[in-house]
């Protein structure tokens, strides 16, 4: 059976919305991943082939007990934002990115792959459906969350026949509401998130049930997060918690940022990662992807080599590292305060993502056009330092009164002539 193209998603939204009202009230202060929206988007894959999409109403789903992903475990998942920008129009920041890395999370679980055009079309769909629930607060955003189970109901250990990718939203307040605060981490020895051959690079269920043990334990040793070390030659940093982490030195008087490579296959390839190396470059300053092993971390502390570290992610952009713990003992990180380089490209991360200055990569993706006092549907303009192409109008087709088409040669000509429509405005 062929694809089906992008744009088959049948749309029935709940009956029932909320009031504006009752909608402000679950938008108040609504913290990460605790308040969901109205609607859902849903995708099956049956028969060798991904079917219809359905944008419905946001419920419970129900699961055959012999489910192939209770029992084998075929579940990953992606997080990527929607951001409302001053003009009222909305963006998401790099999707294409996370459904590229979704197609690579399915591979890795033997799951079919979503094409990245309908995983791109189920976003804009529901966020289209779901505007009112993007934040306008800064630092705000609406989470998306697309995942893909395993939903054949057989045992046995092989891949599934039959899944269900499902893409759903919830508002997100601002990560750090007080203002950006270090965190202290515990590097753990017991205990490893990958190992080479292994589902480190994928976005799988598995690899964060697997870490909740690990979080715990830094959690009693007075840390907020647990920094993963390599689980072959255990010395080699390699990720903080769900985060891909930085250290920067200083070299020649500018900055330096350098972050464990991806090259063994055990670190997820994080795109707030990728964009940051992208911007460090911009700014003239150093970026190295290498291994970095505890005792350098330590080692570049002490001797000053090292300014900082810090953590990235989806969630919280960037985290500072400010206190570093393990058996060995204790490391400050830059006073245990946030640093300029941190604090800079957060920043600037940032004022990308909500359109406040230039793309120059082509990062932001429009969703929702703004609309003019009229009610009528425009463009909306692009952040400063980008051209935006005018569409051609078209102009609408003449209707001829019945009584012209008897008319003579000449008459019809006139008719047509006064009969014919203005152009329109391009919408």
């Amino acid at each position: 059976m062929s694809e089906l193209p992008p744009s088959t998603i049948d749309r029935r939204p709940t009956t029932t919305p909320l009031s504006a009202e009752e909608r402000k009230q679950r938008m108040d202060n609504p913290g990460f991943g605790r308040v969901f929206t109205e609607n859902m988007v849903s995708i099956r894959y049956a028969d060798g082939a991904w079917q219809r999409g359905l944008l419905e109403p946001y419920a419970p789903i129900t699961l055959d007990p012999a489910a192939s992903v209770l029992h084998y475990g075929q579940a990953i998942f992606e997080g990527f934002k929607a951001y409302r920008l001053a003009d009222g129009g909305i963006v998401t920041f790099r999707p294409d990115a996370n459904a590229r890395r979704f197609a690579s999370s399915a591979r890795r679980l033997a799951m079919p792959e979503l094409p990245v055009e309908r995983f791109l079309k189920a976003a804009d769909v529901l966020i289209a459906q779901e505007r009112d629930w993007v934040p306008s607060k800064p630092g705000e955003s609406l989470y998306m969350r697309p995942l893909m189970i395993a939903t054949e109901g057989a045992l046995g250990v092989r891949p599934a026949k039959d899944y269900l990718f499902l893409l759903f939203a919830s508002p997100a307040g601002a990560y750090f509401p007080g203002g950006v605060k270090p965190v202290t981490v515990w590097i753990s020895e017991d205990y490893v998130r990958a190992a080479p051959g292994g589902t480190g690079m994928a976005k799988f269920a598995g690899n964060y049930g697997a870490s909740l043990v690990a979080q715990r334990q830094a959690q009693g040793e007075g840390c907020d997060q647990v920094v993963w070390i390599d689980a072959c030659e255990r010395k080699y940093v390699e990720e903080m918690g769900g985060m891909n982490i930085f250290f920067v030195f200083e070299e020649n008087g500018k900055p330096v940022l350098v972050t464990p490579e991806l090259s063994s296959g055990t670190l997820l390839p994080g795109i707030t990662r990728d964009s940051l190396l992208t911007l460090a470059r911009d700014l003239g300053w150093g970026a190295v992807e290498r291994k970095v092993t505890v005792d350098e971390w330590g080692e570049a502390l002490a001797s000053g080599k090292m300014k900082e570290a810090f953590a990235c992610g989806t969630a919280a952009v960037i985290t500072p590292i400010g206190t570093v713990k393990s058996k060995r003992g204790t490391w400050s990180v830059h006073g245990g305060e946030t640093g300029p380089v941190a604090s800079k490209l957060r920043e600037l991360l940032l004022d990308i993502q909500h359109g406040r200055v230039a793309d120059p990569h082509g990062w932001v993706h429009r969703v929702v056009l703004v609309r003019d006092a009229r009610g009528r549907g425009r463009a909306a303009p692009r952040p400063a330092g980008r051209a935006r192409r005018r569409p051609r109008a078209a102009a609408a087709p003449s209707r001829v009164p019945r009584a012209a088409r008897r008319a003579p040669a000449r008459a019809r000509a006139a008719s047509r002539t006064t009969a014919r429509s203005p152009r329109r405005r391009p919408r």
